[in-house]
């Protein structure tokens, strides 16, 4: 009984609840990457820093977050899902979280210049991976009408459609990265190879933000079809 006691003062009666208010977190996390990217294109050091620090500090309130559910979500609870998949959400959003202190932490500790040919296919990239982590939270924030209806009726066909579209954009993320790195392969030779290793990993983990984004939908939509 104090378990549950426990879990309502900290998440109310739903622990889906306590995993859009993950999302929302993870989504603020992924957000500062546009301006951290925009700091590096513009130069701007300190402000790279900046929001390095906003990252880390949000990143960091997403793993209360996380902690807490996993702590205090009772094993007996009963819901409409199985709890190892509201395990398996959690820990597929907090991923997004992880890959955005990723790119922060990089940036500052390489101090990273971003080559004239890749700044607006790169500012484009990152803008829409962002997209696509805002629409994964979009799909989120369906959950309790989800939950209510039982994963049934209208609302899950209009979830299937969000899930539709977040498929369409994280594709376009990935035609995005994939010219970026096209582009990146052609001036190969006149970059240092270190350099070079460093530019493909930031491009793949900017796209890592929309990937991760998009299997938080794909797990719903397993919750749906089940």
């Amino acid at each position: 009984m104090a378990q549950k006691s426990t879990f309502s003062a900290l998440f109310g009666k739903s622990p889906f609840k306590a995993l859009q208010t993950h999302m929302r977190e993870v989504v603020e996390c992924a957000r500062d990457v546009e301006p951290l990217i925009q700091a590096l294109a513009d130069a701007d050091q300190a402000e790279v820093v900046r929001v390095k620090d906003r990252i880390f500090e949000r990143e960091a309130k997403a793993d209360k977050i996380k902690n807490k559910l996993r702590l205090h979500l009772p094993k007996s609870f009963f819901m409409p899902v199985d709890r190892r998949d509201l395990l398996e959400i959690l820990h597929l959003q907090d991923t997004i979280a992880n890959r955005a202190q990723d790119i922060a932490g990089l940036l500052v500790e390489r101090k990273m210049t971003i080559p004239p040919f890749m700044q607006v296919p790169l500012i484009a990239l990152t803008a829409r991976c962002i997209d696509t982590c805002e629409h994964s939270l979009s799909v989120i924030e369906e959950l309790d009408e989800l939950v209510a209806l039982g994963f049934r009726g209208l609302e899950a066909d209009k979830v299937n459609g969000m899930l539709k579209e977040l498929n369409d954009i994280e594709n376009e993320t990935d035609e995005l990265g994939m010219a970026l790195a096209r582009t990146l392969f052609e001036h190969e030779d006149d970059m240092k190879p270190v350099s070079v290793m460093m530019w493909y990993r930031l491009i793949e983990w900017i796209g890592d933000l929309a990937d991760y984004a998009e299997k938080v939908g794909d797990r719903l939509r397993l919750l749906i079809a089940r």
